[in-house]
């Protein structure tokens, strides 16, 4: 075989690159990319990066709009370089606000397309609570296109399904990461780990009932859990791990196939049974909490650095 790994992904699966790293883009050239606040903090922190973001700061009526305004610096950057979608997370202190999270995700669009970049290029991204369905539900129908993550269940993959959300991205690490912690005995290698099983059985169940939502996993902790789903949608894929699949020159083969669907959508949750399934459901409930506060600490972070640079 002399095609590396990541070459032969992208036959099967459409290549995502989680980072804000401009550089990592341009070698890796990946067709979509995706941001979240702690891969902006990061982004952020580069020395290069320092004087722009004192006068995107100073020009900022306050934090909220500072912040807003370096999403769509780096998000137009990374736009120039991918032919595909440009995700950008609308902040997580509003994951359970839906109408403060649809104001957010307007300032979004307006601001790229002041820049020149279309609301076709865009995904919003916002957190899979019940509100932040319901706010991409509405975003859908007035055309802006988003993208549901912290999604650890069957539960809220079939919410997204049922709001016509235009993708998800299904959390693989993270459910890895609390098994393990649960159970540390047991053995999750190979088809045995939660994570891939679980955007295994969202593929399938979307796939066998004609759902049009996009399928992208995501949060991956090794190589194995990428090459386990090749021929998902989509994966979204840190650089350290696009780089090893850039060297490794094995053969991949295609673990996920579409299927015509065969049977109809079931009816769609109401609020109650989607609350009592999260409740019952240790792990999602758990990873989605604790998914939300580690990207408000790196946004805090983001906020104390933008005010440092605004004095």
């Amino acid at each position: 075989m002399d095609q590396d790994k990541l070459s032969q992904l992208k036959t099967m699966t459409t290549v995502v690159a989680d980072t804000g790293d401009i550089d990592a883009i341009r070698r890796f050239t990946p067709t979509d990319a995706t941001t979240n606040p702690s891969l902006i903090l990061q982004a952020a922190q580069q020395e290069t990066r320092r004087a722009r973001l004192a006068e995107l700061a100073r020009q900022s009526v306050d934090i909220d709009d500072a912040l807003d305004a370096v999403a769509v610096e780096i998000g137009s950057e990374i736009s120039e370089l991918v032919p595909g979608y440009v995700s950008t997370e609308v902040s997580a202190r509003l994951s359970f606000d839906t109408d403060a999270t649809l104001a957010r995700a307007h300032s979004l669009i307006e601001r790229y397309e002041r820049r020149g970049v279309g609301r076709e290029r865009i995904l919003i991204k916002v957190a899979s609570t019940w509100e932040g369905i319901r706010a991409a539900q509405q975003l859908e129908r007035e055309g802006i296109r988003t993208n549901l993550t912290l999604l650890f269940s069957f539960t809220q993959a079939q919410a997204c399904a049922d709001a016509g959300v235009t993708l998800i991205s299904p959390f693989v690490g993270r459910i890895l990461d609390w098994h393990k912690a649960a159970t540390p005995d047991a053995d999750f290698s190979g088809d045995n780990d939660p994570g891939v099983r679980s955007v295994k059985a969202i593929y399938e169940h979307y796939k066998g009932h004609g759902y049009r939502t996009i399928v992208m996993g995501a949060s991956f902790r090794n190589r194995a859990e990428i090459e386990a789903l090749a021929g998902c949608d989509r994966l979204t894929i840190s650089p350290k791990l696009l780089e090893e699949l850039a060297t490794d020159r094995g053969t991949l083969s295609r673990r996920l196939t579409p299927l015509d669907a065969e049977t109809s959508a079931p009816e769609p949750h109401a609020e109650a049974e989607f609350r009592w399934a999260m409740n019952e459901d240790a792990m999602a409930t758990e990873k989605l909490a604790e998914g939300i506060r580690k990207f408000m600490d790196d946004q805090r972070k983001l906020e104390a650095l933008l005010g440092e640079l605004r004095r």
